[in-house]
């Protein structure tokens, strides 16, 4: 049998400094069957002007509408019978699309392939970024093997399994993969593996990641408070636990001032808990970088998980008090 076309589907917003890197890996590809679709969301950069100029294919969505609608509209212009989404920002190794399909074709009861990321970033250029790039590789590596949400930065499926499943919720503009996986493992499995690799930019600005953090924890809580056994939430392990003890120990540390010197037992012991939660990753880290970052690298995942564990709060006070916020995820997805 003649190997399958593959549709590589790249959704893309605002990200033309990356969008060059990330097309010039995927014609380095040894897979040697594809086409190459853009999809831009509307970009106000020259991302158009730099995805024409590698000769690929583009089209442009109707008005800004998120990365679900923008990989929907890539699946409904693809021609391949396996589509691989490959987010703007990141720079599939020459052989990620071959290894895809060489797991997707040879075990039918898989219906999505994801994929990690290298440990450095595609363009180095802040530490937030490097801190970033490390702890989200760590994630995956720990992660790897079948899953039971999805990643769609590096993402390969059937198209007929697509069609099947249906689209990405066009409502949905952070959570889409999470919603989408959680479709997609109750009738196929779902598996991560380090065969299918990138590099991935990852936000450079401490504003920006915290935004994105904050908001995509709290859009989760409906889905961890109406499925409890859906990954990520508190009854998944030391890393959901690692946000409980950053925050405990934000809050109990005005303890000490207030009622005595004793009390600084509780925020200590509140620290102590947080870093023996994502022990691993710290030793992970210590093996490839220097003390100075190892010590930057913890303190900044201290403030992140700070913020995941606000977020979460708000998101349960909202799940409590918004009938629309308890819904979103209630409707299915619709087709663009």
């Amino acid at each position: 049998m003649p190997d399958p076309l593959v549709s590589v589907i790249v959704p893309n917003y605002n990200y033309a400094r990356a969008l060059g890197l990330c097309l010039s890996a995927l014609r380095a590809q040894t897979y040697p069957h594809l086409e190459i679709i853009v999809v831009d969301d509307r970009s106000t950069d020259d991302s158009v002007a730099v995805a024409e100029s590698y000769g690929v294919r583009v089209v442009q969505t109707p008005v800004n509408g998120g990365p679900s609608v923008a990989r929907n509209l890539g699946a409904a212009n693809a021609n391949g019978e396996i589509l691989f989404f490959v987010d703007s920002d990141v720079a599939a190794k020459p052989d990620a699309v071959a290894n895809a399909v060489a797991l997707l074709t040879e075990r039918p009861e898989i219906g999505a392939v994801c994929g990690n990321y290298d440990p450095v970033p595609l363009i180095r250029d802040s530490l937030v970024e490097e801190y970033r790039c490390m702890q989200q590789s760590y994630w995956l590596i720990a992660d790897e093997g079948r899953i039971y949400t999805m990643y769609t930065a590096l993402l390969a499926m059937r198209a007929e399994v697509f069609a099947e499943i249906g689209p990405f919720n066009p409502r949905l503009r952070e959570t889409e993969n999470a919603d989408y996986g959680f479709r997609l493992a109750r009738r196929y499995e779902i598996w991560l593996t380090p065969a299918v690799r990138g590099v991935h930019d990852h936000d450079h600005e401490l504003r920006v990641m915290i935004r994105k953090v904050f908001t995509r924890t709290m859009l989760h809580i409906p889905m961890y408070a109406q499925n409890p056994t859906f990954p990520g939430g508190l009854r998944s392990g030391p890393r959901a636990w690692s946000s409980v003890a950053a925050l405990l120990t934000v809050l109990t540390a005005v303890l000490p001032l207030l009622l005595g010197p004793w009390w600084s037992v509780l925020p200590l012991a509140a620290l102590a808990g947080f870093v023996a939660c994502d022990w691993p990753m710290y030793r992970f880290v210590a093996a490839r970088r220097n003390p100075l970052f190892v010590g930057y690298f913890v303190a900044m995942h201290f403030l992140l998980n700070v913020v995941m564990g606000v977020a979460a709060a708000v998101g349960f006070a909202s799940y409590l008090t918004s009938r629309a916020f308890r819904r979103l995820y209630d409707k299915p997805a619709e087709a663009v």
